[in-house]
């Protein structure tokens, strides 16, 4: 698997058996220093102040997945490279020895990561949708997710997103800004059930949808359509909604907002103001650009509040406004990478968009999402170019995996590592846990999967080594982390355990 980009096999690390009180782990670390979710399977002897233990019996929520999104130009790059590196990248992805993603994204119609502007119903006043089709999508996403099917041993849920209606049905005329005229509500929900059963048709299940990305819309760039909290809530509830319910699409989610968290507490006060209208809505999306470090902790602990059993997931997040550098590991390392913030951001919002370390934007924002009980984190383009695209409007962002077609290379970044700590070792069903930490410097999370086995997930962005203690019930041992590094430690489960042979 993947050994030419150093993708790492599995290895089983057993501590001390001998010792009834010391625990079994398994240790993976990614660091500047160069491991990439590498086995750690010796520590020194050591004695430390730094202990973390982890409190099975706090529980929060039921994780539903990681991953990134199946995007034009990510299935068009794919398509572009040789047979080999194809099933490579989608092998690290999906497959068992790989990531695992187990919850992805895509998008409806046309976005800036796609090669031009296109829509399913292109015709005007076609308000019953007789002409629509997915036609544009069986040269390259369609492949992309089939492959990625037959490739994951467990399956994985697709989140889908619009991010416009075809311009005939706004008022603006315009794949860019503007809002869904009203005698279209009716037709934009059946845009959603015919979508469903167009990708159905080609073996693709659709697990759920955001009304809309970004509603908070922009006018001059990409595509966008603007609603106010009460306008979603109000075509979610009279429209989307029932249309999904009496199609028999009933249980396909519904998340709405899908934008930055600052505003979070206004939309999920309207969302989910009465039961009425919250009848249809599923959960909340997210995105992270409002900051480089900023986690917005008070806006996510208020939604989980608001909305207890509902879902809260980060559905978009990317280095943005930023060409990928190319088999450069140690910039992902280093307080380089800057947003569309470090430019254009109000002066009033410029402290929030510092220079940032790529890896510890990532590893912080996953860390302190789950937290604060997001259950889901999706990462944007899986594949980009060594430009940050293809895009059509030239919106260069970057990708844990960058490619150069022309030469049939790829580039495996820090950042897809990154990703992989949290993807391929906390699974679906995993109920987070609680934890104690002596160290603030160290950044920890923890989870409970299906099968008894217990992840914590350290992020140490210090110069120097830890050494550290980590604790279950009466059972420890003893843990190194690197410096600059993000470290996986298992405990594997009764079941687990009762296959690991003892001195």
């Amino acid at each position: 698997m993947f050994n030419k980009y150093n993708f790492i096999l599995v290895l089983t690390v057993i501590m001390g058996s001998c010792n009834q009180n010391r625990l079994n782990v398994e240790v993976y670390e990614t660091s500047a220093g160069g491991n990439k979710l590498t086995p750690i399977m010796e520590f020194d002897d050591f004695k430390t102040s730094i202990h973390i233990r982890l409190l099975p019996e706090e529980k929060f929520q039921t994780i539903t997945g990681f991953g990134g999104s199946f995007t034009e130009a990510s299935a068009y790059l794919l398509s572009k490279l040789g047979k080999e590196n194809r099933k490579k990248v989608i092998d690290a992805y999906f497959g068992n020895d790989g990531a695992r993603y187990s919850l992805t994204r895509t998008h409806m119609n046309s976005c800036d990561f796609s090669l031009g502007n296109y829509s399913y119903a292109p015709v005007e006043g076609d308000i019953e949708l007789e002409h629509f089709s997915i036609e544009e999508d069986k040269d390259d996403i369609i492949p992309f997710i089939k492959e990625a099917m037959a490739t994951s041993q467990e399956g994985f849920k697709i989140l889908a997103s619009p991010w416009t209606a075809p311009p005939w049905m706004k008022d603006n005329k315009d794949w860019r800004g503007g809002k869904l005229l009203p005698e279209y509500y009716d037709s934009w929900a059946l845009f959603f059930s015919k979508y469903v059963d167009a990708y159905k048709a080609e073996g693709i299940d659709i697990w759920g949808f955001t009304v809309e990305n970004e509603p908070l819309g922009n006018d001059n760039n990409w595509e966008s359509m603007h609603f106010s909290p009460k306008e979603m809530t109000q075509f979610v509830q009279n429209h989307l909604g029932p249309k999904l319910e009496t199609s028999g699409k009933g249980d396909i989610k519904i998340l709405g907002y899908d934008q930055n968290r600052e505003h979070l507490k206004d939309w999920v006060d309207e969302m989910f103001k009465d039961e009425a209208t919250s009848k249809y809505f599923d959960g909340t999306a997210i995105h992270w650009y409002a900051s480089t470090y900023e986690v917005f902790p008070d806006e996510l602990q208020y939604a989980h509040q608001k909305t207890p059993n509902k879902h809260l997931i980060q559905s978009e997040a990317c280095v943005d406004a930023q060409v990928p550098k190319w088999k450069d590991d140690q910039w992902y390392w280093s307080k380089e990478a800057t947003d569309w913030g470090w430019d254009w951001a109000p002066e009033n919002q410029k402290h929030l968009h510092p220079k940032y370390v790529p890896v510890y934007r990532y590893a912080r924002d996953i860390i302190g999402c789950l937290n604060n009980w997001v259950d889901g984190w999706i990462d944007w383009n899986m594949v980009l170019d060594t430009q940050g695209g293809p895009n059509w409007f030239k919106n260069w962002c970057v990708a844990p995996v960058i490619v150069d077609p022309d030469k049939d290379e790829v580039y495996v970044t820090p950042i897809y590592y990154t990703l992989a700590h949290f993807s391929k070792y906390v699974r679906p069903g995993a109920v987070r846990i609680g934890f104690e930490n002596t160290d603030d410097s160290l950044q920890v999370t923890a989870a409970r999967n299906p099968d008894g086995s217990i992840v914590a997930i350290v992020l140490n962005q210090e110069n120097e080594t830890k050494y550290m203690t980590l604790a279950i019930g009466e059972q420890s041992m003893g843990i190194t982390i690197g410096p600059q590094a993000i470290q996986t430690i298992v405990v594997p489960g009764k079941e687990q355990n009762k296959q690991i042979p003892t001195n």
